[in-house]
């Protein structure tokens, strides 16, 4: 299986640089695997095509602003970018740091409000370990001072707004450098609605991280090596699909990096398990759903290894024909685009 299976044409005008003025205003496009149709719908319409007894799964991940700008003592300009708390240290960090200039261990960077990143060294994976000394805790600094680190695509700087949209309203565990986008779209009016219904919500928790912007730079689609996201599924979620899969009601994931956690921790037993560790499963054509029933997702870039696992529970050929469809019909993609449900 190639790489380039899963291209298609996108023109650049369909990325969605900017949110919907409502969240749960964006356009839906409905996939049904038993009858092969592709249909449209808006976001609030949800519940038409939940049934009670279903279960939501969402990635409850908060989004850090893990972008910083600083400064040499000389002058020189360093963006920072922030990849993963380093545990059981006070303020230090595996970062990515980006200069014009070849960066030393024992340098300083002076940031705003008086704080200063002292370089350590570097990491195993060959990135930095950075140290944060000021006058203030590191995360409080952190929410005042750092940018929203949006995805490349959008080509531009993050603003105001971003703050509240690029996080999904159940965020509450800070740790991702991008948004679980498909937990976008709702609203805590949509969700209060889902629940009068009889629809389920539980929670787990992926940071997402740098390997959701890194390209697939291999030939064929096995030859590629998954990142690794750190994970908790706690015991009530465990419990919820638990039951919900004893009373044939669907297990619906909340986006691609609620079905990799639920579909990681089910490898072994076959069903999902309360714990926490570093989830690394790689989704392609070929791969049989354990827990996955159905999907909301957002549209995805070419030859990722998201529209990969979409392709996995779909078929290459009808998602292909879906993206066909959706660049027709003027959909809006990527992070901040429109939505599709997978039944």
């Amino acid at each position: 299986m190639l790489v380039k299976d899963f291209t298609f044409h996108l023109p650049q005008d369909l990325i969605a640089r900017h949110p919907t003025a409502e969240r749960d205003g964006s356009r839906l496009m409905l996939l049904d695997r038993t009858s092969g149709s592709i249909a449209e719908d808006t976001f609030c319409n949800l519940q038409t095509y939940l049934r009670p007894g279903d279960l939501l799964v969402m990635n409850d991940t908060r989004v850090i602003p893990a972008r910083l700008f600083g400064r040499r003592f000389t002058g020189g300009k360093v963006e920072i970018f922030l990849l993963r708390h380093m545990p059981g240290s006070q303020e230090q960090w595996e970062c990515l740091l980006k200069s014009s200039k070849k960066i030393r261990e024992g340098q300083n960077i002076l940031l705003e409000s008086g704080m200063t990143a002292v370089v350590l060294s570097r990491s195993v994976a060959e990135n930095w370990l950075v140290e944060f000394v000021g006058d203030e805790p590191f995360d409080l600094w952190l929410e005042r001072e750092g940018h929203i680190p949006l995805p490349p695509y959008l080509q531009r700087d993050d603003c105001p707004v971003d703050r509240e949209r690029y996080q999904t309203v159940v965020a509450r565990e800070p740790g991702a450098i991008a948004a679980p986008t498909a937990g976008l779209h709702f609203t805590h009016e949509l969700l209060a609605q889902l629940a009068s219904n009889g629809i389920g919500t539980a929670f787990l928790t992926l940071h997402t991280g740098l390997g959701t912007f890194q390209p697939v730079r291999v030939q064929r689609v096995q030859e590629h090596k998954i990142h690794t996201e750190r994970f908790v599924i706690p015991p009530g979620t465990a419990e919820a699909v638990k039951r919900t899969k004893e009373a044939g009601g669907r297990v619906i994931a909340v986006g691609t990096t609620s079905a990799r956690t639920l579909e990681y921790s089910a490898q072994q037993s076959g069903h999902v398990e309360a714990g926490s560790g570093e989830a690394d499963i790689y989704i392609y054509p070929g791969y049989r759903f354990k827990v996955v029933d159905a999907l909301i997702t957002n549209f995805h870039l070419p030859e990722s290894t998201l529209l990969m696992l979409v392709s996995a529970l779909a078929g290459r050929e009808y998602v292909l024909e879906a993206y066909r469809e959706a660049v027709s019909r003027g959909f809006r993609f990527y992070s901040y685009g429109d939505a599709m449900f997978i039944s």
